[in-house]
């Protein structure tokens, strides 16, 4: 059956069966061994082995010729872990927020070059907003995005942006790397981001960066909602309840005020 019909691309589904066969073996096996235990062919066994060694996710031993999994996989996984861990820790200071200033909130961490959902808590009775767990979001004109952004290093705020084009919603939107510099030392200063209709018009964001033990920012939430709900008054005023409900989980994670980094 094609792709077209079952919707399956044959090729990342062999990928995916190899690293899967490799998985279970101890002492690794060759591309002869993986395509006779596949039943493929060795040249496209070949080329999809040497392309998950080409991305990490496996890696030969020069001797053997036999492959293994790669410790790129075990980096991801030790990823989503940690997302579930924080996701489990923050659940009920989130749940709290919600509560407390009715609005939706958000927990996110950055992945690659976009900030990732990985917890919603809606407010009861609110206008229900379009946004779901595993969505991910731009950097540049999210409240998350620009949490979790402004608070990296220097080398890390290159590489993430390396090469990015920043994505323009409309004339709300910082759309320039320079804009964006300036913006992120605002957000440092103030502790929070802003998302003032810049990802969507009528929609106001306030987002603050959750630190781990090591001082490094490991997530972000932020509350969202209609300018009407989220009037511009009271940003500062929902700005410091969102601040401190990310300090508390924060501290969850073995941050100590001690370190703020933002007093340094």
């Amino acid at each position: 059956m094609s792709a077209s019909k079952t919707g399956k691309v044959p090729a990342i589904d062999r990928a995916f069966a190899a690293l899967e066969l490799l998985a279970d073996s101890k002492g690794g096996l060759s591309v002869s061994e993986i395509a006779r235990r596949l039943k493929l062919p060795k040249s496209s066994t070949h080329l999809i082995i040497t392309t998950l060694e080409d991305h990490g996710y496996l890696w030969k031993d020069l001797s053997s010729h036999k492959y293994f999994v790669g410790l790129k996989l075990s980096h991801l996984a030790q990823v989503t872990l940690e997302g579930l861990e924080l996701r489990e820790r923050a659940k009920g200071f989130l749940k709290d927020l919600a509560t407390k200033i009715g609005l939706t909130v958000h927990l996110a961490i950055l992945e690659g070059s976009e900030a990732v959902l990985i917890e919603k808590i809606q407010a009861p009775g609110i206008v229900k907003l379009d946004t779901w767990v595993g969505q991910r979001m731009h950097l540049n004109c999210t409240a998350v995005g620009k949490a979790l952004l402004a608070f990296l290093s220097e080398e890390e705020f290159e590489r993430t942006l390396h090469g990015r084009r920043l994505i323009k919603h409309n004339h709300y939107t910082i759309s320039s790397i320079p804009e964006l510099r300036d913006e992120m030392k605002k957000v440092k200063a103030a502790g929070y981001a802003l998302d003032n209709e810049e990802e969507e018009v009528g929609v106001r964001c306030l987002g603050a960066p959750i630190f781990d033990h090591t001082g490094r920012v490991a997530a972000a939430i932020s509350v969202a909602g209609t300018t009407v709900q989220l009037p511009w008054d009271q940003t500062e005023k929902v700005a410091e309840i969102v601040r401190d409900t990310a300090r508390k989980i924060s501290w969850t994670l073995g941050y100590g005020i001690k370190t703020d980094r933002r007093q340094t």
